[in-house]
């Protein structure tokens, strides 16, 4: 995944998080990439900050922590989900049309203006289902 406008510090926080087995933390970011001349949190904050508002990651609000944008083209959506294993860490990005529609209906009926709207679903996932029964 690259990006033609990036920084060096955007594209190398890009390739952490899209190269790791799971979502990221700042300070996790900043312990991988401190061979590439990354000293200071703020290095981090500011590379995540643009790739944010560039939708190459997300933030999972519940976890704290980032990951690299699985769909580019769910960005022309106003929902996206993720399902996150407490047990692995791993994170499927997804999106539900039918789910979407009942958030936007319900918005429209309560006159209230959706920005943006993440769902986060926290459990086990399949792989790790099996493996607990």
């Amino acid at each position: 995944m690259s990006h033609p406008d990036l920084t060096r510090n955007q594209a190398l926080v890009l390739k952490a998080l899209d190269s790791a087995e799971g979502p990221l933390g700042a300070y996790a970011i900043l312990d991988a990439l401190r061979d590439k001349g990354f000293r200071a949190p703020l290095q981090v904050y500011r590379a995540l900050d643009k790739l944010l508002e560039f939708g190459l990651v997300h933030r999972l609000e519940s976890i704290n922590a980032f990951v690299a944008c699985a769909h580019p083209e769910c960005h022309a959506h106003s929902t996206i989900a993720f399902a996150i294993c407490e047990k692995c860490g791993k994170v499927s990005e997804f999106g539900d049309k039918e789910v979407e529609g009942r958030l936007e209906s319900w918005a429209r009926a309560h006159n209230f203006k959706a920005s943006k709207t993440t769902i986060e679903i926290r459990g086990r996932c399949e792989k790790c289902a099996e493996e607990a029964a």
